[in-house]
């Protein structure tokens, strides 16, 4: 039996990688700013022990993190900025090697590794060299891009009006990943350190077209949906790092040996996007997204 320390648990990485933990019957150590959130008090009554921890507190990682054998780290620099992303990674790598972690799992970006000039995989890249330069023995697995991103922001406002908003061309494929697939794999890794230890692997579960995503969405949600591409200059007034991702995304393409993943780690239980858009609950999504947005109008 394992125990792991989590971070971002309340989070959709971390998250899906502590039910994976607990569920193969690992201990699970759920570190968290905000211990009394509503997101970690469901991981405390699945069986997590949850702890107050901050990237930016040396003192709390460092109590969070002792007793533990293995560590699941996350970064993000949304809600901060790369360079505290990076910071945050770097001290996250210290505390694991000053706690004598056996096992330290990263997730970063598929391509993270490969210079693509997109800014948050270039951050991510950093916090991977620090880690491949710490004493601890480490995994770092490479999510190609979210499907549970397809369930909100400007694509579920575009769902809503029959529209399937995607800064791509309609024929250009990209590698697609669930959370629970990264949770699962996640816990495969941890589990199997010998075999693991020192390997950098990016991670998908299906490939698939902006318009194959399309159909499928709409088989899913069960009205016409019509791929439609959005111009990367308008991505670009919002986010010139998303600008770029896109950029990459159709010029070089986000490649995953998907095949040899599902040949090599079929205990994953790998989802296709047909597999995860079925098992959404589009009614609930689209109409609390709706009455959300109409009472934002309203105030």
């Amino acid at each position: 039996m394992l125990t792991v320390a989590v971070t971002g648990a309340t989070g959709a990485q971390g998250g899906a990688t502590a039910r994976a933990l607990l569920k193969a019957g690992h201990r699970v150590r759920a570190l968290t700013r905000h211990p009394t959130s509503p997101a970690a008090e469901a991981l405390r009554d699945l069986g997590a022990e949850v702890r107050q921890a901050d990237f930016d507190d040396r003192v709390s990682l460092d109590a969070a993190l002792a007793g533990s054998t293995s560590l699941f780290a996350v970064t993000t620099p949304f809600g901060t900025d790369l360079a505290t992303e990076v910071r945050h990674g770097r001290a996250l790598v210290d505390a694991a090697a000053a706690a004598g972690l056996g096992h330290v799992v990263l997730t970063t970006a598929a391509h993270a590794d490969r210079g693509t000039g997109v800014p948050h995989y270039d951050s991510k890249h950093l916090v991977e060299q620090h880690l491949h330069a710490s004493a601890v023995p480490w995994t770092v697995i490479a999510p190609a891009a979210f499907m549970d991103n397809y369930a909100s922001g400007w694509t579920l406002d575009g769902l809503r009006t029959g529209t399937f908003a995607w800064p791509m061309p309609a024929d250009r494929p990209l590698t697609l990943i669930p959370t629970v697939d990264i949770g699962a794999f996640a816990a495969l890794v941890l589990e199997r350190p010998g075999e693991f230890a020192g390997r950098r692997i990016d991670i998908a579960s299906d490939e698939r077209t902006p318009s194959q995503m399309a159909e499928v969405l709409a088989a899913a949600i069960g009205q016409a949906i019509t791929h439609q591409r959005v111009p990367l200059d308008r991505v670009r007034h919002w986010s010139a790092d998303l600008a770029a991702m896109f950029e990459y995304f159709t010029t070089v393409g986000l490649h995953v040996d998907v095949a040899a993943l599902h040949r090599d780690y079929p205990e994953v239980g790998w989802h296709s996007f047909a597999d995860w858009a079925t098992a959404q609950d589009w009614p609930a999504l689209l109409s609390t997204e709706a009455t959300e947005r109409r009472s934002s109008t309203r105030a």
